[in-house]
């Protein structure tokens, strides 16, 4: 899919038909989890400020609300922020997500920083999203402006999309 619609991104965001910059990130129950682990399966990498935050929440609640459209995909998702594991552990719990939620800790935003989605004024992710093929190749792109929650349907369309290119 070659639909990119980008806010400001303060780094060098990759493109579709790009390979996924790779990490390593704790969950928030301090598990390794590393993005090539899941090759052979889509992944739904969403960049977001901050736990607790309304738009955040409410981002989140939507994808908790009908990951089964994910998994209906094969996708995965793994939500990503600066907060700590331990943040992430009581955010997890209290808004029930059944996916993880990746600290991006430590160094400061250091998977943000590969994706072009740390803003280094404010310390905190931009609402990056890339939904990324089984081949590890990202196929879909969107960086929203501050302040902007994503519109849960360009979700629906990307993963249509993808599954039409996998057939």
């Amino acid at each position: 899919m070659t639909d990119v619609r980008l806010a400001r991104a303060p780094g060098v965001v990759p493109q579709p038909g790009q390979p996924a910059p790779d990490f390593e990130l704790v969950n928030q129950f301090g598990e390794p989890v590393r993005l090539s682990d899941y090759r052979g399966r889509n992944v739904v990498v969403v960049f977001y400020p901050f736990a607790f935050s309304g738009i955040c929440t409410g981002e989140l609640c939507e994808i908790r609300d009908n990951i089964a459209e994910f998994e209906d995909s094969d996708a995965v998702v793994l939500a990503v922020s600066v907060d700590s594991k331990f943040t992430l552990r009581a955010y997890s719990q209290q808004e029930g997500y059944g996916f993880d939620l990746l600290a991006d800790f430590w160094p400061h935003g250091a998977a943000a920083q590969a994706y072009g989605v740390f803003d280094d004024v404010s310390g905190m992710a931009l609402r990056g999203t890339f939904i990324i093929d089984a081949s590890g190749v990202v196929r879909y792109v969107v960086v929203n402006p501050r302040g902007q929650a994503r519109d849960f349907a360009e979700y629906r369309r990307a993963l249509s999309a993808l599954g039409q290119q996998q057939s």
